[in-house]
């Protein structure tokens, strides 16, 4: 929290909920408390201009056209409360007070009205109502100066925050998929905007923001404070959407308070019910949920992607159906503006995940690779770990553009920035770190100067590509009848089918040949042909391949089993997988995930590899070409480790050598 002041708002509210106890869960408290420090909040905003909106309401008929406008001009906000009422001559009717409190929220303008629906909050009034307790609930609030003079928008933004982090962990929530810490915006919005620091000074300048996953506006909020301190000439229309209706509520109502476009945040899931069509912004911020599971609008997504490919937001591909990480990062993507509008840049916080999750040719691989031959992704920023309020995880900052400033083009830039942290004094959940804002600015600066260093690295685009070959070795079989192939055929399920009698009949008649070793198909089959017929009468080549099967036994020494055209067959058993680095190419990405297997000269680095590494060990592999995949993925961690060499051997038995005369002395000790 930034303030002592927040500190002692959010107790005193939390005190608030000492009442509900015995009528709601603790789960509960959150369907009473956020509505009300809500309706306090814009209570308090109003109140300075409250006589006057009323007098004009007096004098303004109903029917007049531009009477909203005329109203808000009055209450100097972009909404408006036509009641009598305000929290404090609520308490002047303690009879009355359901009724009243229902009739001070229908005053509100539209605006405003929509944020307390989204509350549902009339069901809390009945049911405080009939357990006596609405008239204290409301006497407590109605003691809480909530005033902008007393409480900033910024201290509010973290009021609101502290309490929804309270009340998740009560109910088992994720607090973090509401809210993400102040510093870890202002380290994504400080990224997000450097390279733009030139073009944002210009006077009268506007653009556009969007966080598809606004939670409580935290992101929004930082970002258009950063840039009125960079340019107060400038101006940030912000835009969001968020899929919880009392995070949705609480947002637009700063929003509103802030004199923002309240309409521009928009309720629902963004996956299925983009409140933002057609829409194009110069700037997107998200923290996303962590591993988001997308069962729930899986069909419509699933059919976007197949209809409409890259026309759509999901043609580079799907991930696995319970990590929507990537779906929000293609969502995003969608949504900047294109180069010839200028273009756009996004930052988004990951968990580790979308690093490396996902094989070649996986739905998460592909969509890096389109991200990166696209030339999109211009930096990854590793953080340190329990920085989130609900996970002490490692996170990382993905910085993706359409406008690469030239010196970036091509390139991918990882920053490594986890040992830059402060221990808090006092932990908030899993948070036990924090940055400080040199930590936030030198962070910055390691991104911005775009110089190697031990805690930045620059890669070609092409370095995190690999090409993943399929390695077989032949099949080498011999053909014998032993107690393990006969119970092969016992259990084989085509063979099952045969009745008891004829079944047992078959095993008969390959025990008289027990031990034998058959050094070719032909002849293993001949006497499998045999037995069928002598114990069925027939010999149906279903069951003759069953059977001959199933007395077949690897042997490294045997002749190698070849099709019909001599050419050997492949050892399933066998076969093995190896990664290659990509070869360079300036070959873009494709739709068609083969189309760039068959553009670029990769087999000679395939045969150099087998030639090099395989065939000095084992000569008889070769690779199947046709199986060969692309994939991407960006190994961060590895590219900063540093090798510590172990102790000399010496100097451990030395040590252990000291610890044995140290465990004897103390035995001697208490020997006597």
């Amino acid at each position: 929290m930034e303030s002592e002041k927040v500190n002692n708002h959010a107790a005193f509210i939390w005190s608030v909920a000492d009442l509900l106890r015995g009528v709601y869960k603790q789960s509960e408290y959150g369907r009473v408390i956020l509505p009300l420090t809500v309706l306090r909040r814009l209570d308090c905003v109003l109140e300075p201009t409250k006589d006057e909106v009323l007098a004009a309401v007096g004098r303004l008929p109903d029917t007049l056209q531009n009477r909203d406008p005329l109203l808000a001009k009055f209450a100097g906000q972009s909404f408006f409360n036509t009641s009598r009422h305000t929290f404090a001559t609520l308490l002047g009717d303690p009879d009355n007070v359901a009724g009243n409190l229902r009739n001070y929220i229908a005053g509100f303008s539209e605006s405003a009205r929509d944020i307390v629906d989204k509350f549902n909050f009339d069901v809390q009034i009945d049911r405080l109502n009939d357990h006596n307790l609405l008239y204290l609930v409301v006497s407590k609030f109605a003691d809480l100066d909530l005033s902008p003079e007393t409480v900033s928008d910024l201290d509010m933004g973290y009021l609101y925050e502290e309490l929804i982090r309270r009340f998740s962990e009560l109910s088992n929530e994720t607090a973090g998929e509401h809210f993400t810490p102040r510093e870890v915006i202002r380290l994504m919005v400080n990224l997000l905007f450097r390279e733009d620091d030139e073009l944002l000074t210009k006077p009268g300048v506007v653009k556009t923001l969007l966080d598809p996953a606004c939670g409580t506006g935290g992101m929004l909020s930082v970002a258009e404070d950063y840039l009125r301190q960079l340019n107060p000439e400038a101006r940030l229309m912000v835009f969001g959407q968020e899929v919880n209706a009392e995070t949705y509520a609480t947002c637009r109502a700063d929003m509103l308070i802030k004199g923002q476009e309240a309409s521009n945040i928009k309720f629902g899931n963004s996956f299925d019910d983009d409140q933002h069509q057609n829409e194009r912004f110069d700037y997107l911020l998200a923290n996303p949920p962590f591993g988001v599971e997308w069962k729930m609008v899986a069909d419509k997504v699933k059919d976007e992607h197949a209809i409409q490919g890259f026309a759509g937001r999901f043609g580079a591909g799907l991930p696995r159906i319970n990590d929507g990480s990537f779906l929000f990062l293609q969502h995003m993507i969608s949504k900047m503006k294109r180069s010839g509008e200028g273009g756009a840049r996004l930052a988004i916080v990951f968990n580790g995940s979308p690093l490396f999750t996902g094989g070649a040719g996986s739905g998460e691989s592909e969509i890096r690779r389109w991200i990166i031959e696209s030339d999109m992704l211009e930096a990854v920023v590793a953080l340190p770990d329990q920085l989130f309020y609900n996970t002490g995880i490692s996170t990382y900052i993905w910085v993706v553009t359409n406008r690469k400033a030239p010196q970036r083009r091509g390139k991918v830039q990882l920053v490594d920035a986890r040992d830059h942290f402060t221990k808090m004094n006092k932990s908030l959940g899993q948070k036990r770190k924090e940055l400080s804002a040199d930590q936030i600015d030198e962070i910055a600066r390691l991104y911005g100067s775009f110089e190697e260093g031990p805690q930045v690295k620059i890669f070609p685009n092409e370095s995190f590509g690999f090409l993943r070959i399929t390695v077989e070795r032949p099949l080498r079989l011999r053909w014998e009848i032993t107690d393990d192939t006969l119970g092969a055929v016992g259990s084989d399920k085509k063979i099952a089918k045969l009745d008891h009698d004829q079944r047992e009949a078959l095993l008969a008649e390959l025990r008289i040949h027990h031990g034998e070793v058959y050094p070719t198909e032909t002849a293993a089959k001949q006497v499998v042909q045999d037995a069928l017929l002598k114990a069925t009468a027939d010999k149906p080549a279903a069951l003759v391949k069953a059977v001959t099967e199933a007395l077949a036994a690897r042997d490294p020494d045997a002749p190698i089993i070849t099709d019909r055209a001599g050419t050997p067959k492949p050892d399933p058993d066998l076969r093995d997988y190896e990664n290659l680095p990509l070869p360079p190419t300036t070959v873009a990405f494709e739709s068609d995930p083969t189309a760039r297997l068959q553009t670029i000269e990769y087999r000679s680095a395939v045969d150099d590899y087998i030639q090099a590494e395989v065939h000095p060990y084992v000569s008889d592999v070769w690779p199947d070409l046709d199986k060969t995949k692309i994939g991407y993925e960006i190994p961060l961690t590895r590219h900063f480790y540093t090798y510590t060499p172990p102790r000399p051997l010496a100097e451990i038995d030395v040590e252990i050598s000291g610890l044995e005369q140290e465990i004897r002395a103390l035995l001697i000790e208490l020997a006597e």
